[in-house]
């Protein structure tokens, strides 16, 4: 779990809502809490709960191709876009990108589905996902970045990545930042630094956490061509994992989100929440620390698309 900043460089691309209020929007999975594929009544269906329970109309998700479960491969573009057309959406799209070879699978498979008739319902692709966190460097991953610019861009106007805050920070992604290719940013702020908190320091964390994130990065891009979405973050729900002095219960999640994610979007700022929904299929995940946590509870809604607190702020 991380906490996301989205930056897009290109300063003749007005962003989803002109207002002084921000975007609230969700990440989504792929699967149904059987671990198979969702259809496309099935995104429709997460579709109209996220509209009439939350009043979002964006989600992003994290590849072309879901291999997660082999057994079950899962085509979420094609999948997620007729939905989106029909229920009126917008969807941010992921490139995998860690290996050459995954990169031109995915862009295979995205091709033939970016057609005129759901290339208007995609805001933006995003090439690879933490690949400099996971030891791609810069200059492997920015022809992929470029490619996806070069094959899509005339389809979608926003391209860009998504990788950890630090490799921002400590100049690894200098030569992508300075590039000119990339249109979007996704920079990411480790989750701990707030899910390592007690809940009442949370919201104090996450607010002075993007302040930070915001100005460093604007430092660099510019304040006038900068498009921001802080996106991934959230709280463990009823039945989760206790992360340090975080402790997960659905009173929390719904306290963080009622200070945190609220507060965010009354200053303006366009949020991802994670997650739209519990994603009862996943195993447990081994952290750095080698203990194993629960990531099946993050949803602001069961897996049953039920809301599990007021998601109006």
């Amino acid at each position: 779990m991380h906490l996301l900043i989205i930056i897009s460089l290109a300063s003749a691309i007005s962003p989803l809502v002109v207002s002084a209020r921000g975007t609230l929007g969700f990440s989504i999975g792929a699967r149904r809490p059987d671990h198979r594929c969702k259809t496309i009544a099935d995104y429709e269906a997460d579709f109209d709960a996220l509209k009439n329970k939350a009043g979002s109309t964006i989600v992003r998700t994290y590849s072309v191709i879901d291999v997660n479960v082999p057994e079950y491969t899962c085509e979420t573009a094609a999948t997620i876009l007729p939905a989106a057309k029909s229920k009126n959406f917008k969807v941010i799209l992921g490139l995998g990108a860690d290996t050459q070879e995954h990169y031109d699978s995915e862009k295979a498979a995205l091709d033939p589905v970016l057609t005129s008739e759901y290339a208007p319902y995609v805001y933006a692709l995003v090439t690879g996902s933490e690949s400099l966190y996971r030891n791609i460097s810069a200059q492997e991953l920015l022809p992929r970045i470029n490619d996806t610019k070069v094959v899509f861009g005339k389809r979608v106007p926003r391209i860009g990545i998504v990788d950890s805050w630090n490799k921002f920070q400590d100049g690894t992604a200098h030569e992508i930042l300075t590039s000119g290719v990339p249109t979007f940013l996704y920079a990411e702020i480790s989750h701990r630094l707030i899910t390592t908190r007690d809940i009442t320091d949370a919201t104090e964390t996450y607010l002075d956490d993007l302040q930070q994130a915001f100005s460093h990065i604007q430092d660099i891009v510019g304040l006038d061509t900068v498009e921001i979405w802080n996106g991934e973050t959230g709280w463990p729900g009823d039945g989760g994992s206790n992360h340090g002095k975080a402790q997960a219960s659905t009173l929390n999640e719904e306290k963080f989100f009622k200070t945190g994610v609220c507060a965010a979007l009354a200053w303006g700022i366009n949020v991802f929440y994670f997650e739209a929904f519990d994603e009862s299929w996943k195993p447990k995940s081994t952290g750095d620390n080698g203990e194993q946590g629960d990531e099946t509870h993050w949803g602001s809604f069961t897996d049953s698309r039920m809301p599990k607190f007021s998601l109006n702020c």
